[in-house]
């Protein structure tokens, strides 16, 4: 095929890219040890730690997991928790012990939760104990057998560790009642697992390590299922891009880079850009836990020389707009990372302004673990495309019949390459449904490629709403509000957002007069994420619908 984005690459870009050094994340986190063993690997809340204490935890935790509860290579296990040192060592030591880890949102309802508990078959969750209430809640109609609790100090420095535990459980009082019979302690279950020796386990490139959750393309709440392969060539992708092309003094440095890990990550692409990448290239991790604190976030900014720092939209907006942000020093900001949604041009612009730094735009998917398309880093404006499709990756236009269209045209947008996920989990007809015979994705979204190789967004296929770079389906919400009994009908639909992007809108058709939109979003709060709830709801007589009763989303827009 032709791939005229090749011609763009800078000079020294590989054009494939393919895993031989390692045989698993397991595999390629123990050779990074090595090259690194005392380099900083993580810092959060004031505590720093080595690559070699970072192996030191998650091996005790691979053990106890094989060891104490144990399980057996392909258990999956759900880590639940936002940025925080345990986290990062959970990840790892579930990957190391041969398991398959599950990414879940700390902020889900007992149903959002339930949910995804029930279709993943997790047998073990590792939650914060701010949120094992949820988990109390539910855990009698999921498959848990073992839950392991932390408190947000539990892996800080002393006795910053206990000061931080005090704080957050009896001063704001962040942690609700609840009661989990049989839970271990993270710290106790490492202590646990420093008893045994550590094997490797024989786990291969093909094997499962992540059930990465999305709606994907149809709205339904499904699982990608993303191999050790899959996220081992997406990370040596991304860390070639930004090892080539960059403006002179701003090359990557192995072993000198600080990654401002602000976007949490069970989100995949924090999980790749920020957490993988950075440790390839033996850098600092840092991460922030409460990002949406933003004058304690420009604090933490203001201590470190940070080198890169990927986010979407909303970040960046209230970043700039935060009291002493552009008083910071950026003289060693390398890279800007904008992902997750579309980057605004105003705020492009600002943030050069501000910072010096363009932001780079790229484009992703959680079924291609995510990078699919970047910039490149010598950019210096925003030119309104998503970028060109990185090593090993083709990108095609195909119409509504599935036929290539020339250059220019507009179709949707359909890419091959090694990242792109195996299958959805336990969805044979999902998985049909999103793939060519011929093994092309189809990505739900319509775009164009240039004559040059950029790719650029037009629209979206499907009816997804991003808001803050996360992907909200009217289907979930509908459902939602229409199970109020004072409910007859709802549509929903995404409108624009200053601060998120995009937000979503409900009209509802009432069967109790008496219905406000207080009650509609007090029902919400109580069944699904905040950013799920609709920022605007109007109530209507009726609602457009096709002559099989389906309501018709395109003419929402009309009772607007």
């Amino acid at each position: 095929m032709n791939k005229p984005w090749l011609n763009q690459y800078p000079e020294g870009m590989p054009t494939e890219i393919e895993v031989t050094e390692y045989s698993s994340i397991s595999d390629f986190f123990e050779q990074t040890v090595q090259k690194y063993p005392q380099r900083p690997a993580l810092a959060n809340m004031g505590t720093t730690i080595s690559y070699s204490q970072v192996e030191e935890r998650s091996r005790y935790l691979a053990n106890y997991f094989r060891h104490e509860l144990k399980l057996t290579p392909g258990t999956r296990v759900a880590i639940m928790m936002p940025n925080l040192l345990q986290d990062a060592i959970a990840i790892l030591g579930t990957l190391r012990a041969g398991l398959i880890a599950v990414n879940v949102n700390p902020l889900y309802t007992p149903r959002e939760l339930q949910h995804q508990l029930n279709d993943s078959g997790a047998e073990v969750i590792v939650v914060l104990e701010n949120f094992a209430h949820v988990v109390a809640d539910v855990i009698d109609k999921t498959s848990l057998k073992h839950v392991v609790t932390t408190e947000m100090g539990d892996q800080l420095k002393f006795p910053k560790s206990k000061l931080v535990n005090f704080i957050v459980k009896w001063v704001k009082r962040m942690v609700p009642k609840f009661s989990l019979n049989g839970r271990i302690r993270f710290n106790e279950a490492l202590a646990s697992g420093s008893n045994y020796s550590y094997e490797p386990v024989n786990i291969g490139l093909e094997d499962t390590a992540f059930l990465q959750y999305t709606g994907g393309t149809t709205g339904v709440c499904k699982s990608a299922v993303l191999t050790h392969r899959n996220l081992l060539t997406n990370m040596l992708q991304a860390t070639a891009w930004i090892s080539y092309g960059a403006p002179q003094g701003k090359e990557v440095q192995p072993g000198k880079e600080i990654v401002i890990a602000a976007l949490p990550l069970y989100h995949i692409f924090s999980l790749t850009a920020n957490f993988l990448t950075f440790m390839n290239l033996g850098g600092l991790i840092y991460l922030i836990t409460n990002p949406r604190d933003y004058k304690g976030f420009v604090k933490e900014l203001d201590q470190v020389s940070f080198s890169c720092i990927p986010g979407v939209n909303t970040l960046f907006n209230q970043l700039i707009d935060t009291p002493g942000f552009t008083e910071l020093d950026f003289s060693s900001l390398k890279i800007t990372l904008g992902g997750g949604m579309p980057i605004q041009t105003t705020l492009a612009e600002r943030w050069k302004q501000a910072t010096g730094s363009p932001i780079i735009e790229a484009y992703g998917l959680t079924e291609t673990s995510p990078a699919v398309c970047i910039n490149p880093l010598n950019q210096e404006h925003h030119i309104g495309s998503i970028g060109l499709p990185i090593s090993s990756t083709d990108c095609c236009i195909r119409d509504d019949n599935g036929k290539d269209v020339p250059l220019g045209e507009i179709g949707e947008l359909c890419i091959r390459g090694p990242q792109v996920m195996k299958q959805y989990w336990n969805r044979p007809e999902e998985t049909k449904n999103v793939f060519y015979d011929d093994g092309w994705l189809k990505t739900g979204d319509i775009a164009k490629i240039s004559d040059e190789g950029y790719i650029y967004l037009v629209d979206r296929k499907k009816d997804m709403i991003l808001v803050s770079g996360f992907n909200v389906f009217p289907n979930e919400i509908e459902s939602v509000i229409s199970a109020h009994p004072d409910v007859m009908e709802c549509g929903v639909i995404g409108i624009a957002d200053d601060a998120c992007g995009e937000a979503a809108k409900a009209f509802i058709v009432k069967r109790n007069p008496k219905l406000t939109e207080d009650d509609i979003l007090a029902y919400c709060q109580d069944k699904m994420t905040a950013y799920k709830i609709p920022k605007s709801i109007k109530f209507v007589d009726d609602l457009p619908k096709s002559n099989i009763g389906k309501i018709l989303r395109r003419e929402l827009r009309s009772l607007m």
